[in-house]
């Protein structure tokens, strides 16, 4: 499996990342694509993309909110969508440093624990010792995955971490 390309623009202040899009995402060639991941409703109620748009015109919304899509894995050898699935020794991270380098993101914006794991894992030092100014959030998942936590919940956390950052 491999990741998509970044979404993210000169005026980038904050990047959610995933793990690795799951099946129904890379079927479609979407981000967050599965019809009951609650990412898109969510952008919705914090006023920013709602699935009712094209998805194009969502990813044009978040930009224009500062805001870009990553995935902190590039590839990784993974059976069906759950993240407990990736085989870790076959994960390979996204070029996510020279990104930073290049924008002005000061946040990082984890969709869930295994996304928040593998940004530890693979670029916790540098993030630490090159980027000790970018605040790191680890976020409730959006997948239908975590059922088990109520929306408004996720919504209350999501809408705080994804509040302009001032310039």
């Amino acid at each position: 499996m491999r990741s998509f390309p970044a979404v993210i623009d000169a005026s980038t202040r904050i990047v959610v990342l995933g793990s690795m899009p799951g099946i129904a995402s890379l079927d479609a060639r979407q981000y967050y694509a599965h019809p009951r991941n609650q990412f898109w409703r969510l952008m919705g109620d914090i006023g920013v993309a709602g699935p009712e748009l094209p998805y194009r015109q969502r990813l044009q919304a978040l930009l224009a909110h500062g805001l870009g899509l990553w995935d902190v894995l590039h590839s990784c050898v993974r059976h069906g969508s759950l993240d407990a699935a990736i085989d870790r020794r076959s994960a390979l991270p996204n070029d996510l440093l020279p990104l930073l380098r290049a924008s002005p993101v000061v946040r990082l914006c984890c969709n869930g624990n295994t996304a928040y794991t593998a940004l530890q894992r693979h670029f916790g030092k540098p993030l630490a010792g090159e980027f000790p100014y970018i605040d790191i959030r680890r976020l409730p998942s959006t997948s239908p995955a975590n059922a088990g936590l109520r929306y408004a919940r996720k919504l209350a956390a999501w809408r705080i971490a994804l509040a302009p950052v001032p310039r």
